[in-house]
């Protein structure tokens, strides 16, 4: 097998991982989403310094220097809120709009790069976005409400991907940065959870307990899958896979746990689908221009 042949399955494993995340999510419950989120954190965190432990990867952390810490910090609150909302989307039966918010994610990642980076777009990417703005008004009517959660998460996973990228870090050695920032409150949460008799590590079933103490793993294993791919493939070939992710996502709302999907939500979701078949497509014939 090529290293690109191993690529593409660590990279489909890495996002079938996060496709299925709704199906996970429920069966911590009783859990509120805040205590999932804290546990999330505290135990990826604890996973992390393993894998840096057998790796040396102690060493790369103590060089990151002033101005990278800053850039991860402000990473880690972004990542943090994007965690705590999927948790509790998902859990409060708003599955298909979390799918929603990763669909349009790389649409929010042109816009910043476009407010932030000053890069300019092509005409068929502003018709991309135009189709996206399209999609969200109607949605809005749908939903008779703004698509909320779909727009924060995709922001928020924005900026944080923007952030990443300025900051340089590898993946690993970045996420134990950004937990380690978020386990003082995390911990200082569960402590207070436990104080008050309204903890459910360890006075629920002891298979809740598992799955919480799991959470590490269940949030680092995708994201060491997603590095080895990107090492061993371009990212042209990359970014179209990222969209299984929310495709399952999508049909876990649907077919699952059977959100109503009328004809005006179908509209709205096929015109972000066109949108993103739209870059994609600009995007591919771009990179045979340059490569000719």
């Amino acid at each position: 097998m090529s290293e690109r042949q191993r690529g593409v399955l660590m990279a489909v494993a890495a996002y079938c991982s996060w496709g299925f995340l709704p199906l996970y999510w429920p069966l911590l419950l009783p859990a509120r989403a805040t205590e999932i989120l804290a546990h999330r954190i505290a135990w990826s965190l604890a996973f992390l310094v393993l894998l840096l432990a057998r790796s040396g990867g102690f060493a790369r952390i103590r060089a990151v220097g002033a101005r990278r810490l800053r850039l991860l910090a402000a990473a880690s609150c972004f990542i943090g809120a994007n965690w705590g909302l999927y948790i509790w989307a998902v859990n409060h039966h708003h599955v298909v709009e979390t799918a929603l918010g990763y669909f349009i994610s790389p649409l929010v990642t042109f816009m910043l790069g476009v407010v932030v980076l000053r890069e300019r777009l092509r005409r068929a990417q502003w018709v991309a976005l135009g189709l996206a703005a399209l999609a969200v008004v109607i949605l809005t009517v749908d939903y008779g409400r703004a698509p909320w959660i779909a727009l924060a998460l995709a922001t928020s996973f924005g900026v944080y991907g923007l952030l990443k990228k300025r900051a340089g870090v590898g993946a690993v050695e970045s996420l134990a940065i950004e937990t380690s920032l978020l386990a003082l409150p995390a911990l200082a949460y569960l402590v207070l959870l436990e104080a008050r008799g309204q903890a459910t590590f360890g006075h629920g079933s002891w298979t809740t307990s598992a799955l919480l103490v799991s959470t590490g793993v269940v949030t680092a294993t995708p994201l060491l899958a997603f590095a080895g791919a990107a090492n061993r493939m371009p990212l042209s070939a990359l970014g179209p896979l990222q969209y299984i992710s929310p495709t399952l996502q999508f049909v876990c709302g649907v077919f699952v746990f059977h959100e109503a999907m009328p004809v005006s939500r179908w509209v709205g979701f096929l015109l972000v689908w066109l949108a993103l078949a739209l870059f994609l497509v600009e995007g591919m014939a771009r990179a045979r221009s340059t490569a000719r």
